[in-house]
């Protein structure tokens, strides 16, 4: 007997508005205690690319101490735009914004391109223009990239960060004495090993803080073995509004825009995905008008940071996470964590907390931070289907094209400066490449044949052990129809279809 299910949105109050789960108002102390938990969450990931970039640029800890302050009040003030939301922007669903890994490596590839931080800026504010003007536009580009593309390219985000993990395990500064030293690894390995410990014999919560508790705990070590020097932490002010274009006026180079762009794009597909995502564990409606509202918030957020000294804002997957595993859905309660981090972004001193916090204990939760981003990659990758097709060789060839400026950073050192800037970046060559070959081998399919290469014969036909559960002694499979022991032919229906159901 086939029973069909109401939809979520209609299970939730008949699509009425103040009936929505992600519309429900929690008491005030539980609001900002659910609030700060979503904050705890993503702190690590939203002040790790000021991190990278400022050291980079080859700023003082004083001034990534500004960019981690503007990065958190920048992604307060886009969370509350996206969750509370006006005409036009605004999902009005729990999403917390921030700094998107996605941008990271094209950042510190264009200061190294010569442009320096205000080049990063200028690039940031061009692009995310264009990505708002073709918001309304997405839903028709978006379908050139499917999983195989934005898999692609999440996986090498993660991998062309590990070099700087290496590099903060090692001490940072190439040119200090103790560069490498046993000292600086193992600090970094210690780190590491507290953020697996923590992840393993902790609770739900304590390992959802793994990175955040690991990088405490690792300072504490390297002061108490003098490695750790605060003595800078208290010049500056304590309280400060971000000072627009602290660093000077942004600079706008073609090829900086144009690498830029890129991950723009990859940037709305993502923030479309966790929309998606999030409003189906809320079970809530989503439509093409909420998507673009969102998208247009992710934008507008985006062209506006680098006016505090910010950059591209996007959300961030591990709080889609941690309101599937809380069932705490209302978008009131991330408001409140968007505020805790406006406020945490008027203490500059905070940020220079954590530019103090020692570079191999970055080193060491970098390792896994990172790594979880490409592990990311490879789950949706593990989506794709290889049979038949050629999204092996495009997710090789992709991957392949990102890893050369890694594995050879001098690889682009004659080519023409724009060039360089686009393809010195790992993600912006991965992502060229993957984009290219799905359009050649998954769009203009004139010419495709079966088994289109031997790249194919190397993805072999797998059926997963559930749906043989189902399956009797005796049964078949005869042209084209699933026959059971007793000779009736078995209705086969589509995924879709069967989910309806």
């Amino acid at each position: 007997m086939n029973i069909r299910k109401k939809p979520a949105a209609a299970a939730a109050g008949k699509g009425t508005r103040s009936a929505r789960p992600e519309d429900q108002k929690l008491p005030i102390a539980s609001t900002f205690a659910y609030g700060f938990q979503h904050v705890l969450t993503m702190y690590g990931g939203i002040i790790a690319p000021p991190l990278i970039i400022g050291a980079a640029a080859g700023m003082s800890s004083q001034d990534i101490g500004l960019l981690i302050a503007a990065c958190l009040f920048v992604g307060g003030l886009a969370t509350i735009l996206q969750t509370v939301g006006i005409r036009f922007f605004g999902s009005q669903l729990p999403l917390v914004q921030g700094v998107s890994f996605a941008g990271v490596s094209t950042m510190v590839a264009i200061v190294h391109g010569g442009g320096g931080i205000q080049a990063v800026f200028g690039s940031v504010i061009a692009a995310s223009l264009i990505g708002l003007l073709i918001t309304p536009l997405f839903s028709k580009i978006i379908r050139f990239f499917p999983p195989v593309v934005t898999g692609t390219v999440i996986t090498t985000i993660g991998l062309t960060l590990m070099p700087v993990a290496a590099n903060w395990a090692m001490g940072g500064n190439s040119k200090a004495e103790n560069y490498g030293s046993m000292a600086n690894i193992g600090l970094a390995a210690a780190t590491m090993a507290i953020v697996l410990l923590l992840s393993k014999v902790g609770s739900a919560a304590i390992s959802r803080l793994s990175i955040l508790l690991a990088m405490v705990l690792g300072t504490l070590i390297a002061f108490a073995f003098g490695m750790a020097d605060f003595s800078k932490v208290g010049q500056g002010e304590i309280v400060a509004f971000p000072t627009p274009f602290a660093f000077g006026a942004p600079v706008f180079e073609i090829a900086a825009i144009i690498s830029m762009l890129i991950v723009i794009l990859v940037t709305l597909t993502e923030t479309s995905a966790d929309i998606i995502a999030v409003g189906e564990i809320v079970g809530t409606k989503v439509d093409s008008k909420r998507i673009g509202d969102g998208l247009r918030a992710d934008m507008l957020s985006s062209a506006i940071s680098p006016l505090f000294n910010s950059f591209t804002q996007s959300a961030f997957a591990q709080n889609v996470g941690l309101v599937a595993i809380t069932g705490v859905k209302s978008r009131f309660v991330v408001s409140a964590g968007g505020l805790i981090l406006v406020i945490l972004g008027l203490l500059p001193v905070l940020g220079r907390v954590v530019a103090a916090v020692p570079t191999p204990v970055l080193g060491g939760a970098g390792v896994v931070l990172f790594g979880t981003v490409a592990a990311s990659g490879i789950r949706t990758l593990s989506k794709v289907e290889y049979r038949n097709n050629m999204n092996l060789i495009i997710v090789a060839a992709s991957i392949g094209f990102g890893m050369i400026p890694i594995a050879a950073p001098s690889f682009y050192d004659q080519f023409p400066s724009w060039f360089g800037t686009i393809f010195h970046s790992g993600i912006s060559s991965a992502a060229v490449m993957a984009i290219l070959l799905n359009l050649l081998f998954n769009h203009l399919k004139a010419g495709n044949s079966e088994n289109q290469s031997v790249f194919v014969a190397g993805t072999e036909r797998v059926v997963r052990e559930e749906d043989l559960k189902c399956l009797a002694d005796g049964d078949r499979f005869e042209g084209g129809k699933l026959i059971d022991c007793d000779g009736k032919e078995v209705r086969v229906e589509s995924s879709e279809k069967a989910a309806e159901h």
